[in-house]
């Protein structure tokens, strides 16, 4: 299935990096909620970033954003499933961000390419056979603790080894359900039960991840509290530190960006090429 929207780099780290633009058709998450949950000006703003350079639009219908409220299955099918079907029909690929196995099974049936769960295909139980009988990519994300407990009271010993040992035991499990090897992709999760320094660490560890498992990695920054934390700077004005942590994620082994100013990481991953 990734042969239709995605090649991964070389181990060394040469090759392109792809853009994830993010989508949420919500009314609460941390930066967006509200602007997209109309279904016309998702499909607007979902194009608007293909066409800036995007090669995955990420669609969401349910927060993930520290201390969020779950969203019924039905009303998130209803933000979401007519939005990827409309993407897809316009020519994009689309992936779902999602933790429920029907909205996966729902948005893979419009067309989406790949599931980006955030509890790594943890959350329900079908989420695996899923995944395993559509052939679709999949991305696999790290969270201590769920959205609504996560960022309590966060604690490692040694993040890294933490977050490894996790990924191994999750690719574990996708393997025994039938979900192909080359179609997972990893997400040490940035900002989902992380104190400042598990971000700051994980960040600079992504070559370890891409060594030791020879998959994808995919980095989420984008606007997030730890760069709030570094600069001082509100949710809203955090395109500058979100562009130069993406192109650093990019040089420690970044093969995908999720973010939701595609322009500008475009523009900071050439400038960052052009010097290295």
């Amino acid at each position: 299935m990734r042969s239709r929207w995605f090649r991964p780099r070389s181990a060394d780290n040469r090759g392109d990096v792809w853009i994830m633009g993010v989508l949420n058709c919500t009314p609460d998450s941390f930066s967006d909620g509200g602007s997209f949950i109309n279904v016309e000006a998702a499909v607007s703003h979902g194009l608007a970033m293909w066409k800036q350079g995007a090669r995955l639009i990420d669609v969401g219908g349910e927060s993930t954003r520290p201390g969020a409220a779950q969203v019924p299955l039905a009303e998130e099918l209803e933000r979401v499933i007519p939005v990827v079907r409309q993407l897809t029909g316009l020519g994009c690929a689309v992936s779902i961000d999602t933790m429920k196995a029907e909205v996966m099974r729902q948005a893979i049936a419009a067309g989406a390419v790949m599931v980006n769960d955030v509890s790594a295909l943890d959350h329900e139980p079908e989420s695996l056979a899923v995944v395993a009988q559509s052939g679709v990519d999949v991305c696999l994300m790290h969270m201590q603790g769920n959205p609504q407990t996560m960022q309590q009271r966060p604690q490692y010993d040694h993040v890294v080894d933490e977050v490894a040992a996790f990924f191994t035991e999750r690719i574990e499990l996708a393997l025994a359900a039938g979900i192909k090897q080359s179609s997972i992709l990893l997400d040490p999760g940035i900002g989902f039960g992380k104190r400042l320094e598990d971000n700051l660490t994980l960040i600079r560890s992504l070559d370890v991840f891409k060594t030791r498992f020879g998959m994808p990695v995919l980095l989420g920054v984008s606007r997030k509290s730890f760069l709030g934390l570094l600069t001082g700077c509100g949710v809203e004005d955090r395109e500058i530190e979100t562009a130069v942590a993406g192109a650093i994620g990019i040089a420690h082994g970044a093969d995908i960006l999720r973010v939701h100013d595609v322009e500008v990481q475009q523009r900071a991953i050439r400038v960052a090429s052009a010097l290295t």
